[in-house]
């Protein structure tokens, strides 16, 4: 994209929605990334009691207090999925399909949805194994591709897949009957791992198996640590310190994300300090090139 942004955000849960207001009130240029019905963790809450000023609210009551908020600051959410997110030295690339975001700050608040890997996705990521299908198209051409999808909306992906793959294997792991092209070939099967030798070979499912050049996950979320490279993990939680500050320098990350307890009030006070931090970071680096660029000309 032709912009670079002050702070990208990715997720619209609590902690997500808090620092978007922060960065706001800070008059900084940002960005989020997620779904305008904010959080479906949020939705399926019954009751919430531990949220200051909401007491006895349903969750889709206080997401709709939130969507009320966002639009009186005028606050709108980027409906697009962030692939990879990749540190380039003094900014960060957010990749989105054919789409590349750029941001000197980045604040992670996806929650903790994403599932657990399969075996062998971590050991043949980039070597067979992708969570962008449209991104990596171009390097399966004429090649047998494998699918697995978590959600209906993922289909228009598959279907423009089979337009550059020899062959296209679908797993359909949602409850709606899957609709995509005849070439692709649906398989109701639980895939259980996957295994190569220097790239992928070979799904293994519960019931067969699948020869294929690649495959790709379209979950949800994925794990951070696979969404940002390099970023140092604690099991399935970013480390962070008191200022929510990743290993990466501008890197910030807030909410479930960071481990328990797993409570809202809690990720809303950390996206706040999240916030302030990557403001703080922005500022830092703004006044570094300003002084870099007077040194550089008076010399």
């Amino acid at each position: 994209m032709s912009q670079r942004y002050d702070i990208a955000i990715v997720g619209t849960g609590p902690a997500g929605l808090s620092a978007a207001l922060n960065a706001k009130i800070r008059n900084k240029n940002f960005i989020i990334f997620g779904n305008n019905e904010l959080s479906n963790k949020l939705v399926k809450a019954e009751k919430v009691n531990n949220y200051l000023g909401f007491y006895g609210k349903s969750g889709s009551e206080i997401r709709d207090e939130f969507k009320s908020h966002l639009k009186a600051m005028d606050i709108t959410i980027t409906e697009e999925k962030i692939n990879n997110i990749y540190s380039m030295g003094n900014y960060f690339a957010l990749m989105v399909n054919e789409k590349i975001y750029e941001a000197t700050s980045i604040i992670l608040a996806t929650g903790v949805s994403f599932g657990k890997p399969f075996k062998g996705e971590e050991k043949f990521l980039g070597r067979g194994v992708g969570y962008c299908a449209t991104c990596d198209a171009p390097l399966y051409k004429n090649k047998i591709v494998t699918i697995i999808a978590y959600d209906k909306k993922e289909e228009d992906e598959v279907n423009f897949i089979a337009t550059v793959a020899s062959k296209v294997y679908y797993l359909p792991m949602y409850k709606e009957k899957a609709d995509v092209v005849s070439s692709i070939e649906i398989i109701n099967d639980v895939p259980l791992e996957i295994i190569g030798d220097e790239n992928v070979t070979k799904l293994i499912l519960k019931n067969g198996e699948i020869i294929t050049n690649g495959i790709f996950i379209l979950r949800d979320s994925v794990s951070p640590g696979q969404l940002v490279p390099g970023l140092m993990m604690d099991k399935n939680h970013v480390q962070v310190d008191k200022k929510m500050r990743t290993n990466l320098d501008g890197c910030f990350a807030a909410g479930d994300i960071v481990g328990v307890p797993y409570q809202y009030i809690k990720s809303a006070g950390e996206g706040n300090i999240a916030a302030l931090s990557a403001v703080a970071f922005v500022d830092e680096q703004k006044k570094k090139a300003i002084l870099d660029f007077n040194i550089k000309h008076i010399n």
